[in-house]
């Protein structure tokens, strides 16, 4: 797991906002940031809420490190279409996020690890780089070993989530397909994210 996460439920406090929807983050009692001066109240100027959004974004995926989410901006930005659109796929294309959707593991930093222990393969092919990106077809499964790890069976049995459209699932396999780079509607995000902010911070 990354270094970077002391602790994820800081990136909650940090942001105000209950980012994974999880019941015991501790925003859900305590919304207002850390520190001292976490409880005043203040009104952001254009570049704190464009701030915010990336943060809020880059935070939900396992707070991915800048230097690769201005990369994926970057191919975002390449790519034809909106640009908007174009990160949120790229995004909901890496590996950690899909087994995620999947449902093979209950957190976006459970599923970093696990795929960096070597717990996926993808068409047959063990990968265990969590930022590797899915194409469409893929077939992402748990390899037979690792099924019945207690972290795979909480997360399956979980009501927490539901698993969205864009992925297909063989739940008893613990098999799926990426069926399509879905919208941002089409996400199911526990809180508004707003990526078009996210590309105005960049385009500054």
């Amino acid at each position: 797991m990354s270094k970077r996460i002391a602790s994820k439920y800081k990136i909650n406090r940090r942001l105000g906002e209950n980012l994974w929807g999880r019941p015991k983050s501790p925003v859900n009692v305590r919304d207002y940031r850390p520190g001292e001066h976490g409880q005043r109240r203040r009104k952001e100027s254009d570049y704190g809420l464009q701030m915010s959004a990336k943060q809020k974004l880059k935070g939900y995926y396992g707070n991915i490190s800048e230097k690769q989410f201005r990369r994926y901006y970057a191919e975002a930005v390449r790519r034809r279409g909106d640009t908007s659109e174009n990160l949120i796929g790229i995004l909901e294309r890496r590996l950690d996020a899909v087994i995620y959707r999947m449902k093979f593991v209950p957190t976006v930093f459970a599923a970093r690890q696990f795929v960096n222990h070597g717990h996926i393969k993808v068409n047959g092919k063990k990968i265990n780089i969590a930022s590797y990106l899915i194409q469409v077809g893929d077939v992402i499964e748990v390899k037979e070993k690792s099924r019945e790890i207690p972290l795979v069976l909480d997360a399956v049995e979980s009501a927490e989530r539901d698993i969205p459209d864009y992925v297909s699932v063989d739940v008893k396999k613990r098999q799926g397909t990426f069926v399509r780079v879905p919208t941002l509607a089409e996400v199911p995000y526990p809180v508004v994210m707003e990526p078009n902010l996210v590309t105005e911070y960049y385009s500054r």
